[in-house]
């Protein structure tokens, strides 16, 4: 099973899409008129948008690196994006060569791209699966094919859960309860806390556009973690999470308003 195997649906390029506009932030080359008009729009009312996206990428490298040296072996990461390497494949093989990485996204420019997250060690592997992370039985049973969710896997959704309205919780509690104990989730959020007035204009540029946006404050984003336990330093600005030194620096640049945590199924 891989992404070359699924029918390639038609890419819609009359509407931003999530993944392509967080591209254009990071500054790819994947993505529309239509995604850079709104990346340009929400960046001209909040300036962190780009240190944003960066500190995200930098986050789910080191919560990455943290499971796996931590002994996690087998990786699910739904809301993939567009590939930017480092991938989340090449981090976790990079500690531990046998690492199983199942990718998915709904969006077909990903799926176009897929081919650029299937290459990973010999001992590993590395699959990509088209689905919705709302089609939770679906996405499971095609993850199912390359994991074994008897055993415990890191479950990734970074920078996902703020296009999810409150139906997130439920989404999260299923995707957590078919983990095995000693699972891993990797989250990160926007919040409106840090930046109340950017984040509101924001998100009025992202609803004008089609795209529900969600920000979540620190006690809304803490409710995906129930009955799991966090690994410190909690719940944090997302540079601030176990932060190395390019991620002390851009502190120095000023706030970014998304918040992030790893936890472990008990």
């Amino acid at each position: 099973m891989t992404g070359s195997d699924a029918a390639a649906p038609r890419i819609d390029t009359s509407r931003p899409h999530p993944a392509r506009v967080y591209d254009w932030w990071l500054g790819g080359k994947d993505n529309y008129p239509v995604d850079e008009e709104l990346a340009r729009r929400i960046l001209a009312v909040d300036g962190t948008v780009v240190r944003g996206a960066r500190a995200n990428r930098r986050f789910m490298q080191r919560a990455v690196r943290t499971v796996a040296e931590a002994g996690i072996r087998q990786f699910l990461d739904v809301g993939t994006g567009i590939p930017t390497e480092p991938n989340l494949h090449q981090v976790a093989q990079r500690v531990a060569p046998d690492a199983r990485v199942v990718y998915a996204d709904n969006d077909p420019i990903v799926l176009r791209h897929a081919e650029a997250l299937l290459g990973g060690t010999a001992e590993g592997s590395t699959d990509y699966v088209h689905a919705d992370v709302r089609d939770v039985d679906a996405l499971l049973e095609r993850a199912r094919q390359s994991l074994d969710l008897a055993e415990p896997v890191a479950l990734s959704l970074v920078a996902l859960t703020h296009y999810l309205d409150d139906e997130a919780y439920d989404l999260l509690k299923r995707y957590v309860d078919a983990l095995a104990p000693g699972s891993y989730l990797i989250l990160s959020q926007v919040t409106p806390d840090l930046n109340p007035a950017a984040i509101e204009q924001a998100a009025e540029n992202f609803r004008r556009s089609g795209t529900p946006f969600f920000p979540r404050t620190v006690g809304e984003f803490a409710r995906f973690f129930e009955g799991l336990e966090l690994l410190g330093p909690g719940l944090i600005p997302v540079h601030g999470w176990r932060p190395e030194a390019e991620d002390v620096e851009s502190q120095a640049e000023g706030i970014v308003p998304v918040y992030a945590g790893v936890a472990r199924k008990p």
